[in-house]
């Protein structure tokens, strides 16, 4: 039996506009397993995003109940908050957020430095999951300008997993690359989930979703119905059949 990593009970988030009320997520009940890659889709609106910021501490909800590890975070102040972001998750976005007056490696010990003090340790991971990107040592003295926007994201990844984090949210991680540089980050991702790593990423892109073993889709605020593709096998013609059909019953 799968073990749960993440659970979220009558899940929303609202918020006012204009005296309007606005109910982005709406009593979402979810479970998310140690090991997957879970992808959330959604047509613009849907509360992706929200959702994810949400399950990962990065915004609070309005009603509801998220638990991690069997420990409740959701009624966790702003400061414990940003100590259970620090010590169990990992956050890749579409805009990356280098610091341009560093270089890549230290932009990844900028990261790593705030959870432990042992920077010859960090320094060493750092190298290691460095080497699994395939970011050559010259790469890694370079500032974030003098490099490409696929390595830019793939130190972007690096970053979010130096602090081996439980879990790696991604929110439309190729969204701002083309078509081959974001290819090579679907596969750093794929690899690293393959290694155990958790993921959950938002995405508009199919192929994009292929990567998930389980594919959650949202709809004004409700999961209206999930898709379970088992591990990424790549040429998998049936997989992409598969997905197909569950969009397309979505309405996608």
């Amino acid at each position: 039996m799968k073990e749960i990593l993440l659970k979220t009970e009558n899940l929303s988030k609202s918020f006012s506009t204009g005296g309007t009320m606005q109910h982005v997520l709406k009593n979402i009940d979810l479970q998310l397993y140690k090991g997957d890659f879970t992808v959330i889709m959604g047509a613009s609106g849907a509360g992706k995003s929200t959702l994810l910021y949400a399950l990962s501490g990065m915004d609070t909800p309005t009603l509801g109940t998220i638990t991690f590890a069997g420990e409740t975070i959701s009624g966790l102040g702003p400061d414990a908050l940003a100590i259970f972001r620090r010590e169990h998750c990992g956050f890749v976005f579409q805009q990356i957020y280098l610091i341009d007056g560093m270089s890549v490696m230290d932009n990844i010990l900028s990261a790593g430095l705030l959870v432990s003090k042992d920077k010859k340790a960090l320094l060493e991971r750092a190298k290691e999951l460095l080497r699994a990107v395939d970011l050559s040592e010259e790469t890694q003295k370079k500032f974030p300008t003098q490099i490409s926007g696929g390595e830019a994201q793939r130190v972007g990844i690096v970053r979010g997993l130096i602090n081996s984090p439980e879990i790696l949210f991604a929110d439309e991680p190729t969204g701002a690359l083309n078509s081959k540089t974001g290819l090579g980050v679907l596969d750093t991702l794929t690899h690293f989930n393959e290694q155990g790593q958790s993921v959950v990423m938002v995405t508009h892109d199919m192929r994009s979703a292929r990567r998930g073993s389980r594919i959650l889709y949202l709809q004004d605020g409700i999961i209206l119905g999930e898709c379970d593709l088992g591990r990424y096998v790549h040429g998998d013609q049936k997989r992409h059949e598969k997905l197909s059909a569950f969009l397309k019953e979505m309405g996608w």
